[in-house]
């Protein structure tokens, strides 16, 4: 996403959101879970067809059983690891590597190593599966292109030029994928049967958009930008309306069951928007989770929240060669917030 960690300075804020405890909105943390190693995090993924979640984090990818919580294997030499996709009817996982520019392809089965794809551009971020095509594809942040992968061979078929620097996207399963174009404040449709740009649409007012989601029935988008959720018409490409979220906002989700929009905030909240109808949407609660917890995977089955996290030491002092430190993790606090509404 945008950074693989984005902390300001001061981080050290209460962790509002504990474990087990009935929140006043309606949704609660009902679980951490702790995974070994150390360093940053991008996205994760709740797969509810293969049961397992699966979270990127410094180079490995650690593999929980959302049933038991419990880890159950790590994939690792994934340098700069960003997202994790599934193509689920052919046991396959592909891993996106911004350091190496490539993917990593696995089996879903037993977690072992395929091959690795290079890709056509630089610094592959987000990962799709697409599964109108049964395509992998991803979202070159540096080249501001994308590279379509046949999920079956594993060959790259497809270079698609954008307009700008590339964020998450999604599909509607029937032919078209939308992606947001962060740099430009837009968002892009991509007739898969092509793999061309048909449509480009402004965001506007929201800026800067990361995290996207989609309800397919009602063709709604969900665009994540600092403090607000833009929600367009994917037909039209309109702007419906907006709502307020928290800060540093980088993920978006979309329970298609609830119809709920989720958007995770850095500062260490939770905004649950609900859809109450096609052109009527209201904030439904900010929930405290805990800084950092600024991507998000959203199970539907389940209806389970999950928010990867740690704790930080202080942050460095500013020099030429680094003028925007980070903070430091805390060996051994890296975790997974699971959040779910109150029954």
């Amino acid at each position: 996403m945008k950074k693989m960690i984005f902390i300001i300075a001061g981080i050290f804020l209460p962790f509002f959101g504990l474990l087990g405890q009935e929140a006043s909105n309606g949704y609660k943390i009902v679980q951490k879970i702790n995974l070994e190693g150390d360093g940053f995090w991008d996205y994760l993924n709740a797969d509810d067809a293969t049961g397992m979640l699966y979270v990127s984090h410094g180079k490995m990818v650690n593999v929980v059983d959302l049933k038991t919580g419990k880890s159950v294997a790590t994939i690792t030499d994934v340098n700069g690891v960003h997202g994790i996709a599934i193509a689920p009817e052919l046991n396959k996982g592909f891993i996106s590597n911004g350091a190496d520019s490539n993917v990593t392809v696995f089996n879903t089965k037993d977690f072992s190593v395929i091959e690795k794809v290079a890709v056509t551009g630089k610094n592959p971020d987000a990962i799709l599966y697409e599964p109108f095509t049964k395509s992998i594809i991803t979202w070159n942040g540096r080249s501001s292109n994308a590279t379509v992968i046949d999920a079956k061979t594993d060959k790259v078929i497809q270079t698609i030029a954008l307009a700008g620097k590339p964020e998450a996207a999604v599909s509607d399963g029937k032919g078209k994928v939308f992606v947001n174009i962060e740099d430009k404040s837009e968002v892009s449709m991509i007739n898969v049967k092509t793999w061309k740009v048909e449509q480009t649409w402004s965001i506007s007012p929201g800026e800067g958009p990361s995290g996207l989601a989609l309800d397919i029935e009602n063709h709604r988008l969900f665009s994540a930008t600092d403090k607000l959720m833009v929600i367009l018409d994917s037909e039209t490409g309109k702007v419906i309306t907006t709502v307020p979220t928290g800060g540093r906002v980088d993920g978006a989700g979309f329970d298609p069951v609830l119809k709920r929009a989720y958007s995770s905030c850095g500062e260490g909240l939770l905004t649950v928007v609900q859809e109450e109808n096609p052109n009527s949407f209201k904030v439904l609660a900010n929930v405290p989770t805990q800084p950092g917890a600024r991507t998000i995977s959203v199970s539907s089955k389940t209806h389970r929240i999950y928010l990867p996290t740690a704790e930080f030491g202080p942050t460095p002092e500013k020099t030429a060669d680094n003028p925007r430190p980070r903070p430091s993790v805390k060996p051994g606090s890296f975790t997974v917030l699971v959040v779910e509404p109150v029954k």
